[in-house]
């Protein structure tokens, strides 16, 4: 009899077992198809994004608008994915999305630099984390309670990936004979990369690929002083 009623303990330990697993893999499953919708939206701004390496500053707007609008579809599956994410622990479920705020921050931010999402009113073309918050609809750098939100880190890998696309634009402006944009580049992320240097970076990941920053510095400012050589630099 003591051996069958450990048998039944046993067999209700694992069955107790099976339904954790069996409710964590639906959430997983929930969560999942929320971030494939924000992967293949975020594609697809990118894809528009992209067509700036071939567009003169002064013909942008239209790829500006098409970008602007395919973000807000981005922002809708963000919003799903918040009221999801937030029923649970955030820290448990967080690597399933954490790339694809990273790209979704990174379009916001290259968006913005290029004069969408309101950027073309201000001087500033940097996005602070909260403003990138107030696009996607959501908390940032939460501390106060446990809930789903853009952290510290996925911003600043967004913002290397954009000093890296700007190094890349820089080029491909020369080509398109767009000469003020490089210098433009140059002053920003050289900017960046000074406010890089304050932080004490704890992440290994971020602090890696950071480090990259100072040889995209580099790249524009060979492209500069190529344009200067040549006598190309725009007049003050």
């Amino acid at each position: 009899m003591e051996t069958n009623r450990a048998n039944m303990t046993q067999t209700g330990i694992f069955e107790d077992l099976q339904r954790k697993i069996d409710e964590d893999t639906a959430v997983k499953d929930q969560l999942r198809d929320i971030v494939q919708s924000i992967e293949k939206h975020d594609r697809t701004t990118q894809s528009i994004l992209s067509r700036s390496h071939s567009t003169p500053s002064s013909e942008l707007q239209p790829v500006i608008q098409a970008a602007e609008a395919n973000i807000q579809q981005e922002v809708k599956a963000i919003g799903q994915l918040s009221e999801v994410a937030s029923k649970y622990p955030y820290y448990k479920f967080n690597y399933a999305w954490s790339r694809q705020m990273q790209d979704a921050c990174f379009s916001i931010l290259l968006c913005g630099y290029l004069g969408g999402l309101g950027k073309g009113q201000t001087n500033d073309p940097l996005f602070k984390i909260e403003q990138v918050g107030e696009i996607m609809a959501v908390p940032v750098n939460l501390k106060d309670r446990d809930a789903f939100h853009l952290t510290i880190e996925e911003y600043l890998l967004a913002l290397v990936s954009l000093i890296e696309e700007l190094a890349r634009l820089a080029r491909n402006s020369v080509t398109l004979g767009d000469y003020r944009r490089p210098l433009e580049i140059s002053r920003f992320i050289k900017d960046v990369h000074a406010g890089f240097q304050i932080l004490n970076l704890k992440n290994d990941t971020l602090r890696k690929r950071s480090d990259g920053i100072k040889y995209r510095v580099k790249d524009v400012e060979d492209v500069v002083y190529d344009l200067s050589l040549r006598g190309l630099l725009p007049k003050e």
